[in-house]
């Protein structure tokens, strides 16, 4: 029971999706059950023809089920529409238009539309559903029709098996309704939760970069234009990586990438919550500081550029040391932001003249 209620609890939310062998698992499995208690009523009754024929219906509805375990569903549907169709027809005939058999054929037309649209079928499957759903109409006005016209084949003269059997029907038919439709709400919400995790990965791609996991060149611009909005004082700290060349040259390309990783998860613990820190291109990182003094903004920096030179980079059974050399810019009033950034890679320069591995304000 709590296994249950979990399932539906995710089901609601839209992190669980009802399969498609759930779905015509339970479509086979209940209908057969209806069959089953219309072949008891049958049988009470001597309706030979009906009893006879809600046991061929159950028999087919076995041998979809062995379909079913194989994922083949779309003849199953033919199967479920053709029985139902034909069932109703019947029935109809046999003891007349008033027990509500022909509701059946009401009830499989939403029905066709959903199952046609939810099977992954290269067939036209708006074609198929309408198709099926004209077919039905007209077979449900036939059976009217045939009521008008003709007397049923076994006449029931009791009113409360009347009332009893088409209200057993009714029941039926709009159970069968609602519980597709809440099938169709359980997959609309498991699609729009699917399309929202997707787009927040789309989001995350398009902010971030793959190698190093920090924001991007588009993010910064983002962050700067936010700070600016926001009429705060913050800095631009402009880092690149001593001697990188010679890093991939010697050791490869594969340890260089390892060396631009860890600096940047080195970055983003240092920065904390105090700002954001971007890949700004090849080997630099270009960091925003909000509402930091200068003191702070150089803190942090010199915090950056002491764990980059203390921590040990690895790979391929290879160890060395980097280190990284820091440049940084304080916003003035009056500056374009191309100016701020120049100005902090005009002193990240200054850093690598006067023998790298440092930090310049």
């Amino acid at each position: 029971m709590k296994n249950f209620l979990e399932h539906a609890k995710k089901l609601l939310d839209g992190s669980a999706q009802i399969t498609n062998r759930q779905k015509f698992s339970f479509m086979i499995y209940s209908i057969a059950c209806v069959h089953l208690f219309l072949l008891c009523i049958f049988i009470i009754l001597d309706i030979t023809p009906l009893y006879l024929f809600n046991i061929a219906s159950v028999a087919t509805y076995l041998f979809a089920a062995y379909w079913v375990r194989r994922d083949i569903y779309l003849p199953v549907y033919y199967i479920v529409y053709f029985e139902i169709i034909l069932h109703s027809f019947v029935a109809t005939l046999c003891i007349g238009w008033q027990f509500g058999f022909a509701q059946y054929i009401i009830a499989i037309i939403p029905v066709g539309y959903y199952v046609g649209y939810t099977l992954d079928t290269k067939r036209r499957k708006l074609v198929i559903a309408t198709g099926s759903a004209v077919a039905a109409a007209l077979l449900f006005l036939t059976c009217k029709f045939l009521s008008y016209v003709r007397e049923p084949f076994f006449t029931i003269d009791s009113p409360t098996i009347e009332f009893a059997i088409y209200t057993f029907n009714s029941i039926c038919t709009f159970v069968f309704l609602i519980l597709f439709s809440l099938i169709y709400i359980f997959e609309m919400k498991w699609t729009y939760a699917k399309l929202r995790h997707q787009n927040v990965i789309l989001e995350q791609l398009a902010n971030t970069d793959p190698l190093t996991g920090l924001y991007n060149r588009r993010s910064m611009q983002m962050f700067i234009e936010q700070a600016l909005a926001s009429d705060s004082n913050f800095a631009l700290i402009m880092g690149d990586i001593d001697d990188f060349k010679k890093i991939n040259d010697t050791h490869g390309h594969d340890f260089g990438d390892v060396a631009l990783h860890d600096i940047a998860q080195i970055a983003v613990q240092q920065v904390g919550e105090h700002g954001y820190v971007c890949r700004w291109g090849g080997e630099e990182l270009l960091i925003l500081i909000s509402n930091s003094t200068h003191e702070q903004t150089y803190q942090i920096a010199e915090s950056i550029r002491y764990h980059v030179a203390r921590h040990n980079f690895e790979s391929g059974g290879q160890r060395i040391h980097c280190t990284l050399t820091l440049g940084i810019a304080i916003y003035q009033r009056g500056m374009s932001i191309e100016e701020t950034i120049t100005h902090a890679d005009g002193k990240l320069y200054q850093g690598k003249q006067s023998g790298k591995n440092t930090v310049v304000i």
